[in-house]
Protein backbone atom coordinates (compact mmCIF):
# COMPACT_ATOMS: atom_id res chain seq x y z
CA UNK A 1 0.00 0.00 0.00
CA UNK A 2 1.09 3.56 -0.57
CA UNK A 3 1.61 5.85 2.42
CA UNK A 4 -1.86 7.40 2.17
CA UNK A 5 -3.97 4.26 1.98
CA UNK A 6 -4.51 3.77 5.72
CA UNK A 7 -7.08 5.68 7.72
CA UNK A 8 -5.56 4.56 11.02
CA UNK A 9 -2.43 2.87 12.33
CA UNK A 10 -2.42 0.95 15.61
CA UNK A 11 0.96 0.33 17.27
CA UNK A 12 1.01 -2.70 19.55
CA UNK A 13 -1.09 -5.84 19.36
CA UNK A 14 -1.98 -6.54 22.96
CA UNK A 15 -5.68 -7.10 23.68
CA UNK A 16 -6.31 -3.36 23.60
CA UNK A 17 -4.43 -2.76 20.36
CA UNK A 18 -6.34 -5.63 18.76
CA UNK A 19 -9.65 -4.29 20.11
CA UNK A 20 -8.92 -0.81 18.76
CA UNK A 21 -7.93 -2.16 15.34
CA UNK A 22 -11.05 -4.33 15.11
CA UNK A 23 -13.35 -1.48 16.17
CA UNK A 24 -11.94 0.85 13.52
CA UNK A 25 -11.92 -1.81 10.81
CA UNK A 26 -15.54 -2.75 11.59
CA UNK A 27 -16.44 0.91 11.12
CA UNK A 28 -15.27 0.72 7.51
CA UNK A 29 -11.81 2.23 7.92
CA UNK A 30 -8.59 0.83 6.50
CA UNK A 31 -6.38 -0.10 9.45
CA UNK A 32 -2.75 -1.15 9.78
CA UNK A 33 -1.82 -2.98 12.98
CA UNK A 34 1.89 -3.13 13.83
CA UNK A 35 3.55 -5.51 16.30
CA UNK A 36 7.21 -5.48 17.28
CA UNK A 37 7.50 -9.18 18.02
CA UNK A 38 6.99 -12.12 15.69
CA UNK A 39 3.58 -12.95 17.16
CA UNK A 40 0.64 -10.84 18.26
CA UNK A 41 -0.64 -10.78 21.80
CA UNK A 42 1.28 -8.60 24.27
CA UNK A 43 0.23 -10.25 27.53
CA UNK A 44 -1.63 -12.93 25.56
CA UNK A 45 1.21 -15.22 24.57
CA UNK A 46 2.02 -18.85 25.22
CA UNK A 47 5.33 -20.63 24.75
CA UNK A 48 7.34 -23.74 25.67
CA UNK A 49 9.32 -22.03 28.40
CA UNK A 50 10.62 -25.07 30.27
CA UNK A 51 10.71 -28.38 28.37
CA UNK A 52 9.50 -29.51 24.93
CA UNK A 53 5.76 -30.16 24.92
CA UNK A 54 5.01 -28.05 28.02
CA UNK A 55 2.97 -25.00 26.99
CA UNK A 56 3.09 -22.09 29.44
CA UNK A 57 1.26 -18.78 29.44
CA UNK A 58 3.95 -16.11 29.40
CA UNK A 59 1.81 -13.51 31.18
CA UNK A 60 -1.97 -13.75 31.62
CA UNK A 61 -3.50 -17.17 32.21
CA UNK A 62 -7.09 -17.15 33.51
CA UNK A 63 -9.61 -14.89 31.79
CA UNK A 64 -12.81 -13.85 33.60
CA UNK A 65 -12.58 -10.36 32.10
CA UNK A 66 -12.07 -11.65 28.56
CA UNK A 67 -15.08 -13.97 28.58
CA UNK A 68 -17.14 -11.23 30.23
CA UNK A 69 -15.88 -8.29 28.15
CA UNK A 70 -18.77 -6.22 26.75
CA UNK A 71 -16.73 -5.77 23.56
CA UNK A 72 -15.27 -9.25 23.09
CA UNK A 73 -18.75 -10.73 23.54
CA UNK A 74 -19.81 -9.00 20.31
CA UNK A 75 -17.11 -10.79 18.30
CA UNK A 76 -17.40 -14.26 16.68
CA UNK A 77 -14.14 -15.41 18.22
CA UNK A 78 -15.24 -19.03 18.49
CA UNK A 79 -15.42 -19.06 14.69
CA UNK A 80 -11.73 -18.13 14.71
CA UNK A 81 -10.60 -20.99 16.93
CA UNK A 82 -11.19 -19.72 20.47
CA UNK A 83 -12.52 -22.28 22.95
CA UNK A 84 -12.79 -21.71 26.70
CA UNK A 85 -12.40 -24.40 29.36
CA UNK A 86 -14.21 -23.99 32.69
CA UNK A 87 -12.74 -25.70 35.79
CA UNK A 88 -15.22 -27.08 38.38
CA UNK A 89 -13.99 -24.46 40.88
CA UNK A 90 -13.17 -20.96 39.61
CA UNK A 91 -10.80 -20.10 42.44
CA UNK A 92 -9.76 -21.69 45.72
CA UNK A 93 -8.08 -20.22 48.77
CA UNK A 94 -6.39 -22.73 51.08
CA UNK A 95 -5.57 -22.23 54.75
CA UNK A 96 -3.09 -23.79 57.12
CA UNK A 97 -4.60 -27.02 58.36
CA UNK A 98 -6.03 -28.20 55.05
CA UNK A 99 -9.28 -26.26 54.66
CA UNK A 100 -10.09 -23.91 51.78
CA UNK A 101 -12.62 -21.30 50.73
CA UNK A 102 -13.94 -21.51 47.18
CA UNK A 103 -15.37 -19.24 44.51
CA UNK A 104 -17.84 -21.07 42.27
CA UNK A 105 -20.25 -20.08 39.51
CA UNK A 106 -23.20 -20.35 41.89
CA UNK A 107 -23.56 -17.40 44.26
CA UNK A 108 -25.57 -19.49 46.71
CA UNK A 109 -23.11 -22.38 46.69
CA UNK A 110 -20.19 -20.04 47.29
CA UNK A 111 -22.04 -18.26 50.10
CA UNK A 112 -23.23 -21.47 51.75
CA UNK A 113 -19.66 -22.74 52.08
CA UNK A 114 -18.83 -19.61 54.10
CA UNK A 115 -21.09 -20.74 56.95
CA UNK A 116 -21.92 -17.83 59.29
CA UNK A 117 -20.92 -15.36 56.54
CA UNK A 118 -23.42 -16.73 54.05
CA UNK A 119 -25.86 -13.83 54.44
CA UNK A 120 -23.12 -11.18 54.43
CA UNK A 121 -21.71 -12.58 51.17
CA UNK A 122 -25.14 -12.70 49.53
CA UNK A 123 -25.86 -9.12 50.62
CA UNK A 124 -22.55 -7.89 49.19
CA UNK A 125 -22.32 -9.82 45.92
CA UNK A 126 -25.93 -10.75 45.13
CA UNK A 127 -27.06 -7.24 44.12
CA UNK A 128 -23.96 -6.74 41.96
CA UNK A 129 -24.59 -9.95 40.04
CA UNK A 130 -28.08 -8.68 39.23
CA UNK A 131 -26.92 -5.15 38.34
CA UNK A 132 -23.71 -5.96 36.44
CA UNK A 133 -25.19 -6.57 32.95
CA UNK A 134 -26.56 -3.02 32.96
CA UNK A 135 -23.44 -1.27 34.27
CA UNK A 136 -20.49 -3.31 32.98
CA UNK A 137 -19.79 -0.99 30.03
CA UNK A 138 -19.79 2.06 32.30
CA UNK A 139 -17.60 0.49 34.98
CA UNK A 140 -15.18 -0.78 32.33
CA UNK A 141 -14.81 2.57 30.63
CA UNK A 142 -14.02 6.28 31.04
CA UNK A 143 -15.86 8.42 33.56
CA UNK A 144 -19.12 9.48 31.91
CA UNK A 145 -22.74 9.81 32.95
CA UNK A 146 -23.83 6.17 33.33
CA UNK A 147 -26.76 4.63 31.51
CA UNK A 148 -28.16 3.38 34.82
CA UNK A 149 -26.98 5.95 37.39
CA UNK A 150 -28.70 4.44 40.43
CA UNK A 151 -27.25 1.01 39.75
CA UNK A 152 -23.84 2.53 39.02
CA UNK A 153 -23.87 4.36 42.35
CA UNK A 154 -24.73 1.12 44.15
CA UNK A 155 -21.61 -0.46 42.67
CA UNK A 156 -19.53 2.62 43.44
CA UNK A 157 -20.49 2.66 47.10
CA UNK A 158 -19.18 -0.88 47.43
CA UNK A 159 -16.14 -0.39 45.18
CA UNK A 160 -14.74 2.87 46.59
CA UNK A 161 -13.75 1.74 50.13
CA UNK A 162 -10.45 -0.02 50.80
CA UNK A 163 -10.65 -3.80 50.87
CA UNK A 164 -9.70 -3.80 54.55
CA UNK A 165 -12.85 -1.84 55.35
CA UNK A 166 -15.17 -4.19 53.47
CA UNK A 167 -13.56 -7.06 55.34
CA UNK A 168 -15.47 -5.94 58.41
CA UNK A 169 -18.60 -7.40 56.82
CA UNK A 170 -17.19 -10.89 57.43
CA UNK A 171 -16.38 -12.76 60.63
CA UNK A 172 -14.97 -16.10 59.44
CA UNK A 173 -11.40 -16.83 58.41
CA UNK A 174 -12.74 -18.32 55.16
CA UNK A 175 -14.72 -15.30 53.99
CA UNK A 176 -12.06 -12.80 55.02
CA UNK A 177 -9.28 -14.78 53.34
CA UNK A 178 -11.26 -15.35 50.15
CA UNK A 179 -12.03 -11.63 49.93
CA UNK A 180 -8.41 -10.62 50.60
CA UNK A 181 -7.15 -12.87 47.82
CA UNK A 182 -9.58 -11.32 45.35
CA UNK A 183 -8.74 -7.76 46.36
CA UNK A 184 -4.99 -8.46 46.16
CA UNK A 185 -5.34 -8.59 42.37
CA UNK A 186 -5.28 -4.78 42.66
CA UNK A 187 -1.49 -5.06 43.24
CA UNK A 188 -1.35 -2.43 45.97
CA UNK A 189 -1.88 -2.22 49.74
CA UNK A 190 -5.36 -3.45 50.68
CA UNK A 191 -5.79 -0.31 52.76
CA UNK A 192 -5.89 1.85 49.60
CA UNK A 193 -9.18 3.31 48.44
CA UNK A 194 -10.83 1.49 45.48
CA UNK A 195 -9.01 -1.80 46.18
CA UNK A 196 -12.48 -3.26 46.73
CA UNK A 197 -13.35 -2.56 43.09
CA UNK A 198 -11.17 -5.23 41.49
CA UNK A 199 -12.25 -7.86 44.01
CA UNK A 200 -15.91 -7.12 43.40
CA UNK A 201 -15.52 -7.19 39.62
CA UNK A 202 -13.67 -10.52 39.70
CA UNK A 203 -16.17 -12.17 42.03
CA UNK A 204 -19.14 -10.86 40.09
CA UNK A 205 -17.56 -12.06 36.84
CA UNK A 206 -17.13 -15.53 38.30
CA UNK A 207 -20.79 -15.79 39.22
CA UNK A 208 -21.97 -14.55 35.83
CA UNK A 209 -19.53 -16.15 33.36
CA UNK A 210 -16.89 -18.06 35.29
CA UNK A 211 -13.08 -17.91 35.35
CA UNK A 212 -12.15 -19.88 32.22
CA UNK A 213 -8.87 -20.58 30.45
CA UNK A 214 -8.44 -20.67 26.65
CA UNK A 215 -7.80 -24.14 25.28
CA UNK A 216 -4.20 -24.38 24.15
CA UNK A 217 -3.02 -21.24 25.94
CA UNK A 218 -3.72 -17.53 26.24
CA UNK A 219 -2.20 -17.06 22.79
CA UNK A 220 -5.46 -18.50 21.46
CA UNK A 221 -7.32 -15.31 22.41
CA UNK A 222 -4.83 -13.11 20.58
CA UNK A 223 -4.78 -15.40 17.56
CA UNK A 224 -8.59 -15.38 17.35
CA UNK A 225 -8.70 -11.58 17.60
CA UNK A 226 -6.01 -11.21 14.93
CA UNK A 227 -7.75 -13.73 12.66
CA UNK A 228 -11.02 -11.84 12.94
CA UNK A 229 -9.28 -8.50 12.27
CA UNK A 230 -7.70 -9.90 9.10
CA UNK A 231 -11.03 -11.40 8.01
CA UNK A 232 -12.48 -7.87 8.11
CA UNK A 233 -9.80 -6.70 5.68
CA UNK A 234 -7.33 -5.35 8.22
CA UNK A 235 -3.59 -5.40 7.63
CA UNK A 236 -1.26 -6.89 10.23
CA UNK A 237 2.52 -6.63 10.22
CA UNK A 238 4.71 -8.29 12.86
CA UNK A 239 8.42 -7.75 13.57
CA UNK A 240 7.85 -3.99 13.21
CA UNK A 241 9.30 -2.16 16.22
CA UNK A 242 8.29 1.50 16.15
CA UNK A 243 10.72 3.99 17.65
CA UNK A 244 9.65 7.17 15.89
CA UNK A 245 6.56 8.61 14.27
CA UNK A 246 8.64 9.01 11.13
CA UNK A 247 8.66 5.22 10.73
CA UNK A 248 4.87 5.11 10.35
CA UNK A 249 2.92 5.44 7.11
CA UNK A 250 0.77 8.53 6.76
CA UNK A 251 -2.63 8.13 8.45
CA UNK A 252 -5.34 10.32 9.88
CA UNK A 253 -5.09 8.63 13.29
CA UNK A 254 -2.36 6.76 15.14
CA UNK A 255 -3.26 4.77 18.25
CA UNK A 256 -0.60 3.48 20.64
CA UNK A 257 -1.11 0.38 22.76
CA UNK A 258 1.81 1.56 24.90
CA UNK A 259 2.31 3.15 28.31
CA UNK A 260 3.27 6.83 28.82
CA UNK A 261 6.98 6.00 29.02
CA UNK A 262 7.09 4.56 25.49
CA UNK A 263 4.66 7.14 24.14
CA UNK A 264 6.99 9.94 25.25
CA UNK A 265 9.97 8.24 23.63
CA UNK A 266 8.17 7.90 20.29
CA UNK A 267 6.05 11.05 20.07
CA UNK A 268 7.03 13.27 23.00
CA UNK A 269 8.19 16.12 20.76
CA UNK A 270 4.64 16.46 19.37
CA UNK A 271 3.03 17.07 22.78
CA UNK A 272 2.46 20.26 24.71
CA UNK A 273 4.76 20.83 27.68
CA UNK A 274 1.81 20.49 30.04
CA UNK A 275 0.65 17.15 28.65
CA UNK A 276 4.19 15.76 28.42
CA UNK A 277 4.70 16.77 32.03
CA UNK A 278 1.60 14.84 33.06
CA UNK A 279 2.88 11.76 31.27
CA UNK A 280 6.27 12.04 32.99
CA UNK A 281 4.52 12.15 36.37
CA UNK A 282 2.48 9.03 35.64
CA UNK A 283 2.99 6.45 38.36
CA UNK A 284 3.80 2.78 37.88
CA UNK A 285 2.94 0.21 40.54
CA UNK A 286 4.49 -2.88 42.06
CA UNK A 287 6.01 -5.46 39.77
CA UNK A 288 5.74 -9.23 39.59
CA UNK A 289 8.15 -12.15 39.90
CA UNK A 290 6.89 -15.06 37.80
CA UNK A 291 7.61 -18.79 37.89
CA UNK A 292 6.52 -21.50 35.44
CA UNK A 293 6.99 -25.18 36.19
CA UNK A 294 7.04 -28.41 34.23
CA UNK A 295 5.77 -31.06 36.63
CA UNK A 296 5.86 -34.84 36.84
CA UNK A 297 2.27 -34.88 38.11
CA UNK A 298 -0.53 -32.59 39.34
CA UNK A 299 0.09 -30.27 42.29
CA UNK A 300 -0.67 -32.36 45.40
CA UNK A 301 -2.81 -29.83 47.23
CA UNK A 302 -4.06 -31.02 50.59
CA UNK A 303 -7.46 -29.52 49.83
CA UNK A 304 -9.63 -31.33 47.28
CA UNK A 305 -11.19 -27.97 46.34
CA UNK A 306 -7.76 -26.65 45.34
CA UNK A 307 -7.18 -29.66 43.10
CA UNK A 308 -10.41 -28.77 41.25
CA UNK A 309 -9.63 -25.06 40.88
CA UNK A 310 -8.16 -23.35 37.85
CA UNK A 311 -6.84 -20.54 40.07
CA UNK A 312 -5.47 -20.87 43.60
CA UNK A 313 -4.67 -17.91 45.86
CA UNK A 314 -1.85 -18.72 48.29
CA UNK A 315 -1.79 -16.32 51.19
CA UNK A 316 -3.59 -17.96 54.10
CA UNK A 317 -5.35 -15.28 56.17
CA UNK A 318 -6.45 -11.73 55.45
CA UNK A 319 -3.87 -10.48 57.92
CA UNK A 320 -1.03 -12.32 56.20
CA UNK A 321 -2.03 -11.12 52.72
CA UNK A 322 -2.49 -7.51 53.84
CA UNK A 323 0.91 -7.54 55.56
CA UNK A 324 2.57 -9.00 52.45
CA UNK A 325 1.12 -6.38 50.11
CA UNK A 326 1.94 -3.57 52.53
CA UNK A 327 5.56 -4.71 52.94
CA UNK A 328 6.00 -5.04 49.18
CA UNK A 329 4.60 -1.54 48.57
CA UNK A 330 7.28 -0.19 50.92
CA UNK A 331 10.09 -1.88 49.01
CA UNK A 332 10.30 -5.15 50.94
CA UNK A 333 10.29 -8.78 49.86
CA UNK A 334 8.05 -10.84 52.17
CA UNK A 335 9.18 -14.30 53.19
CA UNK A 336 5.60 -15.42 52.67
CA UNK A 337 4.37 -13.43 49.65
CA UNK A 338 0.84 -13.58 48.31
CA UNK A 339 1.04 -15.97 45.33
CA UNK A 340 -1.40 -16.27 42.44
CA UNK A 341 -1.23 -19.74 40.93
CA UNK A 342 -2.90 -21.34 37.91
CA UNK A 343 -2.87 -25.04 37.01
CA UNK A 344 -4.13 -25.08 33.43
CA UNK A 345 -2.96 -28.59 32.52
CA UNK A 346 -5.27 -30.10 35.15
CA UNK A 347 -8.15 -29.19 32.81
CA UNK A 348 -6.47 -28.74 29.42
CA UNK A 349 -4.54 -31.80 28.31
CA UNK A 350 -3.00 -29.89 25.40
CA UNK A 351 -0.70 -28.02 27.80
CA UNK A 352 1.64 -30.92 28.68
CA UNK A 353 2.68 -34.42 27.59
CA UNK A 354 0.45 -37.25 28.80
CA UNK A 355 0.75 -37.72 32.55
CA UNK A 356 2.72 -34.49 32.99
CA UNK A 357 1.59 -31.04 34.06
CA UNK A 358 2.36 -27.35 34.03
CA UNK A 359 1.86 -24.69 36.69
CA UNK A 360 2.02 -20.90 36.53
CA UNK A 361 2.48 -18.47 39.42
CA UNK A 362 3.63 -15.02 40.37
CA UNK A 363 4.02 -12.88 43.45
CA UNK A 364 4.18 -9.12 43.85
CA UNK A 365 7.55 -7.41 44.33
CA UNK A 366 8.78 -3.80 44.39
CA UNK A 367 8.91 -2.12 40.99
CA UNK A 368 12.25 -2.89 39.34
CA UNK A 369 13.22 -5.62 41.82
CA UNK A 370 15.84 -8.15 40.73
CA UNK A 371 15.54 -10.32 43.84
CA UNK A 372 15.04 -14.02 43.06
CA UNK A 373 11.76 -15.01 44.75
CA UNK A 374 11.76 -18.63 43.54
CA UNK A 375 12.33 -20.11 46.99
CA UNK A 376 9.65 -17.92 48.60
CA UNK A 377 7.09 -18.77 45.91
CA UNK A 378 7.81 -22.50 45.97
CA UNK A 379 7.67 -22.51 49.76
CA UNK A 380 4.18 -21.07 49.61
CA UNK A 381 3.08 -23.79 47.19
CA UNK A 382 4.73 -26.52 49.28
CA UNK A 383 3.01 -25.11 52.36
CA UNK A 384 -0.41 -26.03 50.98
CA UNK A 385 0.70 -28.89 48.72
CA UNK A 386 3.32 -31.02 50.54
CA UNK A 387 5.43 -32.91 48.02
CA UNK A 388 5.13 -30.24 45.32
CA UNK A 389 8.89 -29.76 45.02
CA UNK A 390 9.38 -33.46 44.34
CA UNK A 391 7.30 -33.12 41.16
CA UNK A 392 9.29 -30.28 39.60
CA UNK A 393 11.01 -31.32 36.38
CA UNK A 394 12.06 -27.83 35.27
CA UNK A 395 11.29 -24.21 36.02
CA UNK A 396 11.45 -20.88 34.22
CA UNK A 397 11.58 -17.58 36.12
CA UNK A 398 11.25 -13.90 35.26
CA UNK A 399 12.16 -11.01 37.55
CA UNK A 400 10.78 -7.53 36.91
CA UNK A 401 13.66 -6.51 34.63
CA UNK A 402 13.13 -9.62 32.53
CA UNK A 403 9.37 -9.07 32.51
CA UNK A 404 9.92 -5.58 31.10
CA UNK A 405 12.43 -6.90 28.55
CA UNK A 406 9.74 -9.35 27.38
CA UNK A 407 7.17 -6.55 27.10
CA UNK A 408 8.33 -2.90 27.46
CA UNK A 409 4.79 -1.97 28.53
CA UNK A 410 5.46 -3.77 31.82
CA UNK A 411 7.57 -0.94 33.22
CA UNK A 412 9.48 -2.19 36.24
CA UNK A 413 7.42 -5.37 36.10
CA UNK A 414 4.08 -3.54 36.44
CA UNK A 415 1.63 -5.67 34.46
CA UNK A 416 -1.25 -3.18 34.92
CA UNK A 417 0.28 -0.39 32.83
CA UNK A 418 0.41 1.87 35.89
CA UNK A 419 -1.00 1.65 39.40
CA UNK A 420 -4.80 1.67 39.47
CA UNK A 421 -5.41 3.66 42.64
CA UNK A 422 -7.84 6.50 43.28
CA UNK A 423 -5.47 9.03 41.71
CA UNK A 424 -5.21 7.04 38.48
CA UNK A 425 -8.52 5.24 38.26
CA UNK A 426 -10.32 7.46 35.75
CA UNK A 427 -7.58 10.05 35.14
CA UNK A 428 -5.01 7.65 33.69
CA UNK A 429 -2.69 8.73 32.14
CA UNK A 430 -3.55 12.43 32.52
CA UNK A 431 -6.36 14.74 33.56
CA UNK A 432 -8.19 15.38 30.28
CA UNK A 433 -11.73 15.55 28.93
CA UNK A 434 -10.96 12.30 27.13
CA UNK A 435 -8.12 10.17 28.56
CA UNK A 436 -7.54 8.59 25.14
CA UNK A 437 -6.71 11.87 23.38
CA UNK A 438 -3.21 13.30 23.58
CA UNK A 439 -2.39 16.98 23.11
CA UNK A 440 -1.40 16.26 19.49
CA UNK A 441 -4.17 15.97 16.93
CA UNK A 442 -4.49 12.48 15.50
CA UNK A 443 -2.40 10.77 18.19
CA UNK A 444 -4.24 8.59 20.71
CA UNK A 445 -3.45 6.23 23.57
CA UNK A 446 -5.37 2.94 23.73
CA UNK A 447 -3.44 0.88 26.29
CA UNK A 448 -4.14 -0.23 29.85
CA UNK A 449 -2.69 3.13 30.89
CA UNK A 450 -6.16 4.48 30.04
CA UNK A 451 -9.50 3.58 31.71
CA UNK A 452 -10.49 1.02 32.79
CA UNK A 453 -6.89 -0.16 33.24
CA UNK A 454 -5.25 -3.57 33.29
CA UNK A 455 -6.86 -6.88 32.44
CA UNK A 456 -7.64 -8.80 29.25
CA UNK A 457 -10.92 -7.14 28.29
CA UNK A 458 -10.02 -4.90 25.34
CA UNK A 459 -12.17 -2.07 26.68
CA UNK A 460 -9.34 0.50 26.69
CA UNK A 461 -8.79 -0.11 22.99
CA UNK A 462 -12.50 -0.18 22.21
CA UNK A 463 -13.20 3.15 23.94
CA UNK A 464 -10.11 4.78 22.40
CA UNK A 465 -11.23 3.71 18.93
CA UNK A 466 -14.72 5.05 19.56
CA UNK A 467 -13.12 8.36 20.53
CA UNK A 468 -11.15 8.37 17.27
CA UNK A 469 -14.29 7.72 15.26
CA UNK A 470 -16.13 10.59 16.95
CA UNK A 471 -13.20 12.99 16.62
CA UNK A 472 -11.98 12.30 13.10
CA UNK A 473 -14.37 10.14 11.13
Amino acid sequence: MSKSQYDAVVVGSGPNGLAAAITLQRAGLSVLLLEGRETVGGGLRSAQLTLPGFVHDVCSAIHPLAVGSPFFRTLPLEEHGLEYIYPPVDAAHPFDGGGAAVLKRSVEETARALGPDRKAYLNLIGPLVRLWPGIDSDVLGPLTFPKHPVDFVQFGLRALPPATLLTRLFQTREARGLWAGMAAHAIQPLSNLTTSAIGLVLMTSAHLRGWPMPKGGSQAIADALASYFISLGGTLETNRWVRSLNELPEAKAVLFDLTPKQLLEIAGDRFSDFYAGQLRRYRYGMGVFKVDWALDGPIPFTSEACRQAGTVHLGNTLEEIAASERETSKGGHPKRPFVLLAQQSAFDSSRAPQGKHTAWAYCHVPNGSQIDMTEAVESQVERFAPGFRDRILARHTLNTVQVEAYNPNYVGGDINGGIIDLGQLYTRPAVRWSPYQTSAKGIYLCSSSTPPGGGVHGMCGYHAARRVLRDLF
